[in-house]
């Protein structure tokens, strides 16, 4: 067993701001939006969602492994996104998973909401016409495939597990990845999640809960670019999004031994259940979570720099995570960005995503903005509105809070 805080050896995503890491970072640091119109199916009359964050295309050319003719079975998007960002960190963090190293490394690269897609898709098609699934439909929607297809991508033969916590699923990933290392089960894990819930169905339902960002007589629209507005007086739910961001975990032992370089470290973690409602929130379990995370790292809220909120844009969600972010600091809260202002919410995914972000902003000594920002005075709160700043951090606490009451933070240290 490992009492070492596991490492980050490398990390690489997609979302609505691109597909290619420097220039998301060049547009989040900008503070530029990557909310848009939707467009993934056709928008039914006085459809209630009009905008969302949607992935630009990647080009595949370079990733035979995602050649059309490999790729012709797994038509979610989930698969090609998912494995495209796992391939990525490993280059970038220069680890070869040879046959000797396999069956130490773990995977718990995960999604909330799978490839329901392709089997609304073949349901649809199978009411209209007669025509049964075809054999793929059913393994793109197993939920733990992602998983699978990233072990069978990487070779890792280690201990896999999926871990859905809705939009909390990327930081649980990376939590449970870290306890495996912990353990002794593995020497690496592959973490991280995926989701592309820009199907009809699952955004209309969104709307129908009051939780998306959508239009109505009374609220006229906005330009997409101005719609997602964490901790904002005027906001109006999240703005639903997709994504896929990987982070890959060692112990400190297996990267020396190995000649690899890391400069960031999961110094805390936890996670809690708010026992509560099925979708609002619950402060004191917040709390607690947030109090774990920074005593499981050794340190005070005091020591904490930087806040990554989770800051959907709700009006009781950012309510209620103020109420607790006060509750842990005081009157003394760190600046609090929401990364949510540009990218939207990317449900499981989203979570992996802001950790990203969060640690490239510890590298360069930047945090993020908190874009469309419109001070509520019920909630005082420094988002670090409108424009980047620089900043050294030691110490970053990420939030991520999910359906189901599912909460899990993460404290980040600079080490390097």
């Amino acid at each position: 067993m490992s009492e070492a805080r596991p490492v980050v050896l490398g990390y690489d995503c997609a979302s609505p701001l691109g597909t290619e890491f420097g220039d998301q970072w060049e547009k989040a640091a900008e503070g530029r939006s990557g909310i848009g119109p939707l467009t993934r199916f056709p928008l039914r009359e006085k459809f209630p969602v009009q905008i969302a964050g949607q992935v630009p295309a990647v080009d595949v050319a370079p990733y035979p492994f995602l050649s059309p003719r490999k790729m012709v079975h797994w038509k979610s998007p989930i698969f090609k996104y998912g494995m495209l960002v796992v391939h990525r960190a490993l280059q970038k963090a220069g680890l070869e998973i040879t046959a000797e190293l396999s069956p130490r490394v773990a995977t718990t690269f995960s999604t909330a909401i799978g490839g329901l897609d392709i089997v609304i898709d073949a349901d649809r098609t199978m009411v209209q016409s007669g025509e049964l699934p075809k054999p793929y439909v059913n393994p793109n929607s197993c939920v733990n495939m992602v998983g699978g297809k990233v072990s069978i991508l990487t070779n890792a033969t280690g201990p896999i597990v999926t871990t859905i916590t809705a939009c909390a699923t990327g930081s649980t990933s990376m939590i449970v990845g870290s306890m495996m290392l912990r353990s002794g089960m593995a020497d690496v894990a592959i973490c991280g999640a995926v989701d592309f819930p820009l199907v009809e169905s699952i955004v209309a339902g969104f709307a129908t809960m009051n939780g998306a960002y959508q239009t109505t007589p009374h609220t006229p629209p906005e330009a997409p670019e101005l719609a997602s507005k964490p901790f904002s007086l005027n906001r109006r739910g999240f703005v639903a999004s997709e994504g896929a961001g990987s982070i890959v975990l060692a112990t400190p032992e297996f990267a020396r031994a190995h000649g690899l370089k890391y400069a960031i470290e999961l110094a805390g973690w936890f996670m809690t259940a708010d026992a509560y409602h099925y979708v609002a929130p619950r402060q004191e379990t917040i709390v607690h979570c947030m109090k774990g995370a920074i005593k499981d790292a050794g340190i005070a809220p005091e020591d904490i720099d930087t806040v990554n909120a989770h800051a959907a844009s709700t009006k009781l969600g950012d309510e209620i995570e103020y109420a607790a972010l006060k509750e842990v600091f005081g009157e003394k809260i760190p600046p609090a960005s929401a990364n949510k202002s540009m990218i939207g919410h990317a449900m499981g995914a989203s979570s992996a995503l802001e950790s990203i972000l969060s640690m490239e902003g510890m590298m360069r000594d930047t945090v993020l903005p908190t874009i469309n920002y419109d001070p509520d005075p019920s909630l005082p709160i420094d988002c670090v509105p409108g424009a980047a700043r620089t900043l050294r951090q030691e110490f970053v606490l990420k939030n991520a809070f999910g359906f189901g009451g599912c909460n899990a933070c993460i404290v980040f240290r600079r080490v390097g």
